[in-house]
């Protein structure tokens, strides 16, 4: 009986030992910094990538696009994705090339070297290096550029140089909105040389 009473005694001890570690085994270590970071993927990644946005006056019948007018054709180095995420965004960390046209179909020109897409806000973040031109040789140099898609309206608070051929104007600033043809502009501060073209 004692024999008996051993074994099973020292089977029950051997059990409790191995599943000691098992059980006591938490992980209290708390998380901070860059480890503290839920990893985010992108839903997909696209190389040397090309989109043309288009629109059409008509209804599309079959595959035949000869009717459709190009709005924008948007080419960069690399796209990610992240239009699977509660506030989604399209990301350019390589830079970013767009062509978009007016409605005469002349060819504006934006390129910088990092954009975000919001398109839940339809709000588009141009940053470092960004230039704006337009088929009248205006132009706009600055480091940071907003453009409202949905209000076709485009601003900056940062530093900027502008370029008007047609008035023989440079501009040197902080601060200004203006609509896409660059027909409206509004200057926050303007400071440093300015040439003003004099009438004759």
């Amino acid at each position: 009986m004692t024999t008996r009473f051993r074994n099973n005694f020292l089977r029950i001890a051997m059990v409790c030992s191995m599943a000691m570690p098992f059980l006591t085994c938490t992980d209290n270590y708390k998380r901070v910094g860059e480890e503290a970071q839920k990893k985010i993927y992108p839903r997909w990644i696209a190389e040397n990538s090309e989109l043309t946005y288009s629109e059409l006056n008509e209804p599309l019948e079959g595959e035949d696009i000869k009717n459709a007018k190009n709005i924008a054709i948007l080419r960069s180095p690399i796209t990610y994705n992240y239009e699977n995420l509660l506030f989604p965004y399209r990301l350019f960390p390589n830079g970013i090339e767009v062509d978009f046209f007016d409605e005469n179909g002349e060819k504006n020109k934006v390129r910088a070297d990092y954009a975000i897409i919001y398109s839940a806000t339809n709000l588009i973040d141009l940053q470092g290096n960004v230039v704006l031109e337009t088929p009248d040789g205006k132009k706009l140099e600055t480091s940071q550029l907003f453009y409202d898609q949905d209000n076709q309206w485009i601003l900056t608070q940062k530093v900027l140089k502008f370029t008007n051929p047609e008035d023989g104007t440079i501009m040197d600033g902080e601060g200004m909105d203006f609509n896409k043809e660059l027909s409206y502009l509004s200057a926050h501060k303007t400071y440093g040389l300015m040439t003003i073209k004099e009438e004759e």
